[in-house]
């Protein structure tokens, strides 16, 4: 089979198309083949070194596609069924991958694999968020950082669909105009805004009870600088750069805030609830109160491309490498 391989971190241009052997699936494991793999910026950060990974490795931790082969004690699958996952192994970056069965979900009729491999991992993660990190209620009013890109997107549509006015900030004209078309209450342009000063405008000098931030380093004095008293800073990307380390002292000066970087993977830890953020998910997608666009695909071989574009914030929606 085609796979993407590195063998050592750094730039996209250590991406390498290879002929593979197709795996095996061990015992509670199913071989899925793929119909469509996500693209995340956790990609970029194990591909980078940020996120240490052993090499020689392949890529990638989500996919969408149909179960060709069942392992020895598998009874969650059979054969036939259309499947995704978002919670590696990594390796997605390819035409099969052997995963376990206990971290896949079946797809429900409304959700093709396109969708679902768009949205599995961004989806959850917007869920674990929005409703276990931090229970966004009706009436608050939330920042939510790079609101055009994959996570945002959802985490704009979810939190209108949960009552919340939601604070969004993008760079630039065309991004702005997306997140206020996802339904965004006020738009800021992170690039050219003071958005703690903008955030203390529109809420009346109060802050904001949560903020969610996947920029990184370029936005974390914004955002600790808008929070309300008692205030959430959700820290959980690195597009910008890694935010730099928090002094305790200074969440306490400035107003007894808490800080948090969560990982979906502590969210998804067993099946149980795995599948409970999935259904909530397809739920939602279901519903039509989220919808999830794919902005962009490219040919499994062009995987550099896909990082080289996500990592220049050249996409929108989310990205998907077609096998």
């Amino acid at each position: 089979m085609r796979a993407i391989r590195l063998s050592r971190t750094g730039g996209p241009e250590v991406l390498e198309l290879a002929e593979v052997d197709v795996p095996t699936p061990g015992p509670g494991q199913i071989l899925v083949r793929h119909t469509a793999i996500g693209v995340n910026f956790i990609d970029t950060y194990h591909r980078s070194g940020l996120y240490p990974i052993k090499l020689p490795s392949g890529l990638g931790m989500e996919a969408a596609g149909v179960v060709e082969a069942v392992g020895p004690d598998v009874g969650r699958f059979s054969k036939g069924d259309v499947v995704a996952y978002a919670s590696g192994p990594i390796g997605a970056y390819a035409e099969f991958n052997a995963v376990a069965a206990d971290r896949a979900v079946r797809l429900p009729q409304d959700v093709t694999p396109e969708v679902a491999a768009a949205a599995l991992l961004k989806g959850m993660t917007a869920e674990f968020l929005l409703r276990r990190c931090h229970a966004v209620q009706p009436g608050e009013t939330i920042l939510v950082h790079a609101a055009a890109g994959g996570v945002g997107s959802i985490l704009v549509q979810w939190a209108k669909a949960l009552g919340a006015t939601v604070i969004a900030t993008a760079g630039g004209a065309e991004k702005l105009e997306r997140a206020k078309a996802l339904g965004a209450d006020h738009v800021i342009d992170y690039r050219e805004a003071d958005v703690a000063a903008e955030v203390r405008r529109i809420t009346g000098g109060k802050g904001v009870p949560v903020a969610y931030d996947s920029v990184g380093a370029s936005t974390f004095e914004g955002t600790l600088a808008s929070l309300a008293r008692r205030g959430l800073f959700v820290s959980f990307g690195n597009a910008s750069g890694p935010a730099p380390p928090v002094e305790p002292g200074r969440l306490s000066r400035m107003g007894s805030l808490y800080f948090t970087r969560p990982t979906l993977f502590d969210y998804v830890a067993t099946t149980e609830e795995l599948d409970a953020s999935a259904a909530a998910l397809f739920d939602v997608i279901g519903s039509g109160k989220v919808r999830v666009d794919i902005g962009q695909t490219f040919p499994l071989s062009e995987a550099r491309a896909a990082h080289e574009a996500l990592e220049a914030r050249a996409t929108v929606g989310a990205s998907l490498l077609i096998p």
